[in-house]
C-alpha cells in the first residue's frame, strides 16, 4: 500500500475526507481493521523520517550561520569603500570641468574661424576656377564635346552659387544663362533625332546633360513636341476623311482635287463615334508602345512624360474635339443635321424656335462621353504607377472636351424633359361634351393615368443620364430641372382639372392646386343655398361621371404614390454615390498621408466605378460646387427630407384639388335635389276643408329624399371599382376598404349638412308640411342607419320636433333632458311653427 502524501501540503487540508477517501481506494478482500492499522503503522513512519530529516537541515543550517554573518560584515566594508572612491572622482572631474570650461570656449572660437577661413579659401578657389573656366569656355563649346560642355557649365553655376550676388560676376551669370541656352539648342536637334529614330543611347546621353544643367524641363517640351504631330495627324484623319466623302464636283470648285479625280464618286463617311473609338484605340496602342520605350530609355522619367504628351494633346485638340462632338450630336435628329448644328447651337438660340432639344441629342451625348470613358480606364491600368497629381491631371484633360456640355447639362436636361412632356397625349377636356360624354370622359382620364408612368420613367432616365454623364456631380443642378419639369407636368394636370370641373358642371372655384384650400363651411352653405342650376341626366350618365370623378381620385393616389417611390428610389442613388465617393477620398487622403503606392494604388484606381472617378474628378477644382454636391449627400441620408421639395408640396395641392372635385362631383346630384328645399309650397300647405268626410292617409317620403337615399344607397356599389383598383396585395386589402368607406361617409356627412341647412332655411311651416317633413326626415335617417352611419343630434332633434303636434311642443322642450333635444333646433322648430315657449 502506497500512501500519497502531497494532500498534507495543501492549506484546506481535512484530515477526515483524505482517510474516507483512502479507506475507499483499499482493496475489497482487505479488511478495514488490518487496512486502518497498516495505514497508521505507514503515517507513524513517514512522521518518524519527516522528523529525522528537519533535525539534521536545522543542525546544518545553524552551523552555516556564523560564515553567512562574516560574508556580510566584508561586503559592507566592500561597498563604503567604492563609495568613498565615487566620491572623489566625482570631486576630481568639477575640478576639472571648472578649469576646462574656458579652454573650451577659446577652442570653439578657433573651430569657427578655421571654418570662415576654409570658406573662404574654397571661395576664392570658386572665384579663380569661375574666372578660368569663363575663359576656356569658348574652346569647350568648339571641341564640340557636349558632356564636356554641360559639366563646365555646371562647374560654373556651382562657382556662381558660391560667390553669391557679387556685382563683378554679373556679367559672368548672364553670360551663362547664354551659355546654357546654347547648349539646349545643340542638345535639341540630336535629342529630337534620337526620340524620334528610338535611339536609345543617345537620347540617355543628351538627357544627362540636360539633368547636368538643369534643364530638364527641356525634355519633356522636346518628347511632346515630337509626338505630338503623330497625335494631330491621327486627329486630322477625320477631317480629311470628310473631305474625300465630299463629291468631286465640290471639290473642284474649291480647287482640291484635280480634272482626273472629278469623275471619282463620294465615299461614305464614319460617323465620328465609331471614328472616336478608332482613334482612342490608335492612340492608346501608340502611347502603350511610348510607355515601354520610355522605360526603357528615361526610367526615372517614363511617369511624367508619357501622361504629360497626352496632357498636351488634349489642350490642342479640345476646341476641335467640343465642336465634333456637337456636330456628331446633330447628326442623330434630320432637323439639326440639316443645319450642321448639335446641342450647343440649340442652348445659344442660334436656331429656329420649333428646332428643340431631344432625347437622342443627349443620348449621342453620352455615348461619345462612354468612349472617352472606356479609354480613360485603359489609361488608368496605363498610368497605374504615375504620380498622383499627374494622374488626376491626364483624367482631367481627357474628359476636358465635354467641360463645356457639363456646364449646360442642367438646361440640356431641361429642354429634354419638357419635349418629353410634350409628346405625352395630356388633351384638355372639352367643356361640352354630347353624346357619349362618359366614353370621352374615361378616355381622357385614362390618358392622365397613364401619363405618370410615362413621366416617372422620364425622370428616372435623367437620373440615370446624370450619373452616366457626369458621375453624379450636377446633382444640384438636375434635382432642381426635375423639380421643376414636374411642376409642369403637374401645371398640366391642373389645368385638365379646371376644365373637368367645367365638364361635371360643379363650380370652379378653389381648384387650382397652387396656393388653394379646401372650400371652407361658409362656402359649402353658400353652394348649398345657390347650387350650379343644371338639367337633370340620365341616370347612366350620373354614374359615368361618377366613375370618372372616381378615376381621377385613382390618378391623384396613383400620382402621390409614384413620386414617393421616385424619391425613395433618387435618395437610394443618392446614398450610393455617398458610399462610393466616401470610398475614393479616403484611398487619396491615405495616398497623400502615407505616399505609398504600392500598398494605396490599388484602392485608389478602384475605388468606384469610372463615373465616381469623372464626379470626383468634376469636383477636384470646385470647392463651393463640391461643398453643396456633399451636403446634398449627407441631406439624402435622411428620409423625412424631400429630394423634389416644391414637387412634393405640388403633388400633395393637387390631391387636395382631387379630392375637392370628387367630393363636389358626389355631392353634386345632393344639392341639386335639395336646391331650393327650404321654400317649397308644401310645407306651408293646409289642408282644404271638404263638406264630406275623406279618409286620412299616412305621408309618403317626397321624391327629392327619396332621389338622394337612393343615390346614397347606390354609392357603395360604384365605389367598389375604386376599392378594387387600390387593394392590389392583402396589406393594402384594408387600406382601399376604409378608403371607399371614408368617402362614403364623407358623401354622406355633406349630404346630411346640406339637408339640415335647407331646413333651417325653412321660415314657415304648418302641421301638414310638418307632418311631410317628419316622414322625409325619418326616411333619411333610415337611409344613414342602413349605411351605417349614426343619425346626427341636430337631425333627430328636427324629427322629433316636427312629428309631435304643435300644441305639446312646449311640454317637449321644456323636457328636454329626458329626451336629448338639441335646444337651439328645438328651439328654431318652434318659431316655424309659430309655437310660443313663454
Amino acid at each position: 500500500m502506497m500512501v500519497d502524501l502531497s494532500a498534507f501540503s495543501d492549506q484546506n487540508f481535512d484530515p477526515k475526507k483524505w482517510i474516507v477517501g483512502t479507506v475507499n481506494q483499499r482493496h475489497p478482500q482487505e479488511t478495514l481493521d488490518n487496512y486502518l492499522v497498516d495505514l497508521e503503522m505507514k503515517l507513524q513512519m513517514a512522521s518518524e523520517e519527516i522528523a529525522t530529516s528537519l533535525e539534521e537541515q536545522s543542525a546544518a543550517a545553524v552551523l552555516r550561520i556564523p560564515r553567512a554573518s562574516r560574508d556580510v560584515l566584508r561586503l559592507r566594508d566592500d561597498a563604503l569603500s567604492l563609495r568613498s572612491s565615487i566620491a572623489s572622482i566625482l570631486l576630481f572631474i568639477k575640478q576639472a570641468e571648472g578649469s576646462s570650461a574656458e579652454s573650451v570656449a577659446t577652442l570653439s572660437k578657433v573651430d569657427t574661424v578655421k571654418r570662415r577661413m576654409e570658406a573662404a579659401y574654397e571661395t576664392l578657389q570658386d572665384t579663380a576656377g569661375l574666372t578660368q573656366l569663363s575663359s576656356t569656355v569658348e574652346d569647350v563649346f568648339a571641341s564640340g564635346d557636349l558632356p564636356r560642355a554641360a559639366e563646365t557649365l555646371a562647374n560654373m553655376r556651382h562657382c556662381l552659387t558660391a560667390v553669391g550676388e557679387v556685382a563683378e560676376f554679373a556679367n559672368i551669370r548672364k553670360q551663362l544663362e547664354v551659355l546654357e541656352d546654347r547648349l539646349d539648342s545643340m542638345v535639341r536637334n540630336l535629342l529630337i533625332d534620337a526620340l524620334s529614330n528610338r535611339k536609345v543611347t543617345v537620347a540617355q546621353e543628351m538627357r544627362g546633360i540636360l539633368v547636368r544643367i538643369g534643364r530638364l524641363k527641356s525634355l519633356e517640351n522636346y518628347y511632346t513636341r515630337v509626338h505630338l504631330k503623330y497625335v494631330n495627324k491621327l486627329w486630322d484623319e477625320f477631317d480629311l476623311s470628310k473631305q474625300s466623302s465630299k463629291p468631286a464636283s465640290e471639290k473642284n470648285e474649291v480647287g482640291e482635287v484635280s480634272g482626273t479625280s472629278a469623275l471619282q464618286s463620294s465615299t461614305p463617311v464614319l460617323p465620328f463615334s465609331r471614328w472616336l473609338a478608332n482613334f482612342y484605340d490608335k492612340l492608346l496602342l501608340y502611347l502603350e508602345q511610348e510607355w515601354k520605350w520610355c522605360m526603357l530609355a528615361f526610367p526615372e522619367d517614363h511617369k511624367t512624360l508619357v501622361p504629360t504628351l497626352l496632357i498636351e494633346a488634349m489642350s490642342v485638340i479640345t476646341p476641335t474635339f467640343a465642336s465634333r462632338v456637337n456636330l456628331a450630336t446633330g447628326d442623330v435628329v434630320p432637323e439639326t443635321k440639316a443645319l450642321a448644328k448639335g446641342i450647343l447651337d440649340i442652348l445659344s438660340g442660334d436656331l429656329p424656335k420649333g428646332v428643340r432639344i431631344e432625347t437622342k441629342h443627349l443620348t449621342a451625348l453620352i455615348e461619345l462621353h462612354n468612349i472617352t470613358t472606356t479609354f480613360s480606364r485603359n489609361i488608368q491600368h496605363l498610368f497605374a504607377d504615375s504620380d498622383l497629381q499627374v494622374f488626376l491631371n491626364t483624367l482631367k484633360a481627357i474628359y476636358l472636351p465635354y467641360a463645356t456640355f457639363k456646364q449646360g447639362y442642367a438646361q440640356i436636361e431641361h429642354g429634354v424633359l419638357s419635349g418629353g412632356l410634350l409628346g405625352l397625349d395630356l388633351r384638355g377636356f372639352s367643356s361640352r361634351i354630347i353624346g357619349v360624354q362618359g366614353v370621352e370622359l374615361s378616355e381622357a382620364v385614362r390618358r392622365m393615368e397613364e401619363s405618370i408612368p410615362q413621366v416617372i420613367l422620364l425622370l428616372e432616365a435623367a437620373v440615370d443620364r446624370c450619373i452616366s454623364f457626369t458621375g453624379g456631380s450636377e446633382a444640384n443642378e438636375l434635382l432642381a430641372v426635375l423639380d421643376d419639369v414636374t411642376l409642369q407636368y403637374i401645371s398640366t394636370l391642373d389645368a385638365n382639372l379646371k376644365s373637368l370641373r367645367s365638364v361635371f358642371g360643379v363650380d370652379n372655384k378653389g381648384v387650382d392646386s397652387v396656393g388653394s384650400k379646401r372650400e371652407t363651411g361658409s362656402e359649402r352653405k353658400e353652394e348649398a343655398s345657390h347650387p350650379r342650376k343644371t338639367d337633370f341626366m340620365s341616370s347612366e350618365e350620373e354614374w359615368s361621371f361618377v366613375q370618372g370623378a372616381l378615376q381621377i381620385l385613382m390618378v391623384a393616389n396613383c400620382l402621390n404614390s409614384r413620386i414617393s417611390v421616385f424619391e425613395a428610389s433618387l435618395r437610394s442613388k443618392l446614398a450610393r454615390l455617398s458610399s462610393d465617393l466616401s470610398l475614393y477620398a479616403s484611398s487619396i487622403d491615405q495616398y497623400k498621408h502615407h505616399g505609398d503606392k504600392d500598398d494605396v494604388s490599388v484602392d485608389l484606381f478602384t475605388a468606384g466605378k469610372a463615373s465616381i472617378s469623372t464626379a470626383s474628378l468634376n469636383l477636384i477644382d470646385a470647392t463651393e460646387k463640391s461643398r453643396k454636391f456633399y451636403s446634398l449627400l449627407e441631406q439624402s441620408k435622411d428620409p423625412r427630407i424631400h429630394a423634389l421639395p416644391l414637387a412634393s408640396q405640388r403633388v400633395a395641392a393637387f390631391e387636395d384639388a382631387v379630392n375637392d372635385l370628387v367630393y363636389d362631383v358626389l355631392i353634386l346630384k345632393v344639392r341639386q335635389h335639395f336646391y331650393d328645399l327650404s321654400r317649397q309650397p308644401i310645407w306651408s300647405s293646409v289642408d282644404e276643408p271638404s263638406a264630406f268626410p275623406l279618409p286620412s292617409f299616412s305621408a309618403y317620403p317626397q321624391s327629392y329624399v327619396t332621389n338622394v337615399g337612393e343615390y346614397l344607397l347606390t354609392l357603395p356599389q360604384q365605389l367598389e371599382p375604386l376599392a378594387e383598383g387600390i387593394a392590389s396585395s392583402p396589406t393594402n386589402a384594408e387600406e382601399a376598404q376604409f378608403f371607399a368607406t371614408e368617402w362614403m361617409f364623407k358623401v354622406a356627412e355633406g349630404a346630411t349638412g346640406l339637408y339640415i341647412e335647407q331646413l333651417r332655411g325653412i321660415q314657415k311651416i304648418t302641421d301638414r308640411g310638418a307632418e311631410q317633413l317628419a316622414v322625409d326626415i325619418e326616411y333619411l335617417s333610415n337611409v344613414l342607419s342602413a349605411l351605417s352611419m349614426p343619425t346626427p343630434p341636430v337631425l333627430s332633434t328636427f324629427h322629433t320636433c316636427f312629428s309631435t303636434p304643435a300644441d305639446h311642443m312646449k311640454d317637449l322642450v321644456k323636457s328636454h333632458s329626458d329626451n336629448q333635444l338639441e335646444i337651439p333646433t328645438a328651439n328654431l322648430v318652434c318659431k316655424m311653427r309659430g309655437v310660443r315657449l313663454d
